[in-house]
């Protein structure tokens, strides 16, 4: 899997809605390995998406297409200076990547120091203990891109039960692991997501 971060303040936020929601009427079912996205505001009007290819190569063969390049140079009419993007190859998923129906969605953003031990949080006995300790996280994504930097995304039933969950004493191995293999973390919550998917 291929991940895409794209973000920026964004001053004409109805205005991208609706060339989100027209690009995946109209070319989305025909974008070369494209398998969905996430979509946001946050409160002080950052949009973020991330996107979701099947490869690099799918995406790129997307980017070149013509209507592709027509429909994006609408969509940065809607933004305030310049887009930030983020590509990353290496993608780890906890319970199939989430789901188009939660409701709220947090993004950590920050610099891997140590990718193993962060991968394995997402994976096998680590991932088994998370879900046990959190069980309103229905679903992450983890992009890494090749400098190191890293993009997550963990989907929640809703914003009540996450802030809760927050609360709550991580086992002290998850907690340790975290704090071993990830720097400079930003977070960003979207606290009304939407989502767009291959049918």
């Amino acid at each position: 899997m291929f991940i895409q971060l794209i973000q920026g303040k964004c001053n004409r936020p109805n205005d991208l809605r609706r060339l989100l929601d027209r690009w995946q009427a109209e070319l989305g079912p025909s974008a070369p390995g494209w398998l969905g996205a996430t979509y946001g505001f946050t409160q002080d009007g950052t949009s973020v998406a991330v996107v979701r290819f099947e490869s690099r190569e799918k995406a790129m063969e997307n980017s070149d297409k013509p209507e592709q390049a027509q429909w994006f140079n609408e969509v940065q009419k809607c933004y305030i200076g310049p887009l930030e993007f983020l590509d990353c190859d290496d993608v780890t998923t906890l319970l199939q990547g989430g789901s188009d129906s939660a409701g709220f969605v947090q993004i950590m953003r920050g610099r891997v120091t140590d990718e193993g031990r962060l991968k394995s949080l997402l994976q096998g006995r680590h991932a088994d203990e998370l879900h046990a300790a959190r069980p309103e996280i229905i679903g992450a994504t983890l992009g890494i891109a090749e400098d190191g930097q890293f993009v997550q995304t963990i989907a929640f039933s809703d914003e009540e039960s996450a802030r809760r969950g927050e609360q709550l004493d991580m086992p002290d191995e998850v907690r340790e692991t975290l704090d071993a293999s990830m720097a400079d973390v930003t977070f960003v919550d979207l606290h009304e997501p939407w989502f767009s998917s291959r049918a």
